[in-house]
């Protein structure tokens, strides 16, 4: 008896820790694919960078340079950049930049 308790608590616990953090990472990404719109900045999950210039069914179209689009499956974007994204990026690599004028 003991031990079908112990068993069912170290299931609920795996249920816990395991899986239900997957199932929250699963509808994020979701969410995430169902709001992309043309003009948004991106990172894809191979790290690429770039301006969803349109959205289709099940791919988008990412402005990576002046007239230089990548077709890319919806699911590839890891992560929307806002405004305040970018500006910390700016002053982190403006910090960056002065530090290494003043090593120099």
């Amino acid at each position: 008896m003991g031990s079908l308790v112990f068993l069912a608590l170290l299931l609920g616990v795996m249920y816990f820790i395991l899986i239900r953090p997957q199932q929250r990472q699963v509808k994020q990404q979701q969410a995430r694919i169902r709001s992309l719109e043309a003009g948004m900045i991106v990172v894809t999950n191979s790290g690429i960078h770039g301006a969803i210039a349109e959205v289709e069914d099940k791919v988008i179209w990412l402005e990576v340079a002046p007239e230089v689009e990548l077709k890319i499956s919806k699911g590839a974007v890891a992560e929307i950049i806002t405004d305040d994204d970018e500006d910390e990026n700016d002053d982190e690599s403006a910090d960056d930049l002065a530090a290494d004028d003043a090593d120099a």
